[in-house]
């Protein structure tokens, strides 16, 4: 492969990438802000932010949990298979659950949500639709569709863990 060919293929990678947090950030509204305002809240009266997510939802998830540590926000990761071996007990009753997964369906995450409701504790989502099952257990719901994903087979979400992370 030509050099000309590499660089033409990182542009369009790029393109692809940029397009998808353009639509993002275009398609962002209230369920963002109520769910900026709600973290705060928790946050300011002792609770923490807990972000859960399988496969790269998950690797999204962890740097999301570091970032808004290292940011001053009180957050930790726990996965969701870890949380129904034990490790449920890091959540506690003045947190929220912010949940992702790009389809909403991912069984591991919804089978830990009926454990963490016995909580009553607030769970956001951040998934592609508001239709999915993940939404509809969810009282606050961050939609980030993408127009496509940069990876030619659509298997790898280049584009959708960008604008998850984003």
């Amino acid at each position: 492969m030509k050099d000309s060919e590499i660089l033409d293929k990182a542009t369009e990678t790029l393109d692809i990438e940029i397009e998808a947090l353009a639509h993002v950030k275009n398609n962002l509204g209230g369920s963002f802000a109520k769910l900026v305002r709600k973290s705060l809240e928790i946050t300011e009266n002792g609770g923490k932010i807990v972000v859960s997510g399988v496969g790269k939802s998950g690797h999204i998830g962890r740097k999301i949990a570091a970032t808004l540590a290292s940011t001053g926000s009180p957050a930790v990761f726990v996965h969701p298979v870890e949380a129904m071996h034990g490790d449920l007990g890091m959540i506690q009753k003045k947190d929220i659950l912010l949940a992702l997964s790009y389809s909403g369906e991912s069984d591991e995450l919804i089978q830990m949500i009926p454990s963490v409701k016995r909580f009553d504790i607030p769970i956001a989502s951040i998934t592609a639709t508001n239709t999915s099952t993940l939404a509809k257990y969810s009282d606050i719901t961050i939609t980030i569709s993408v127009p496509r994903e940069a990876c030619p087979f659509n298997l790898a979400p280049t584009a959708t863990t960008t604008a998850m992370l984003a």
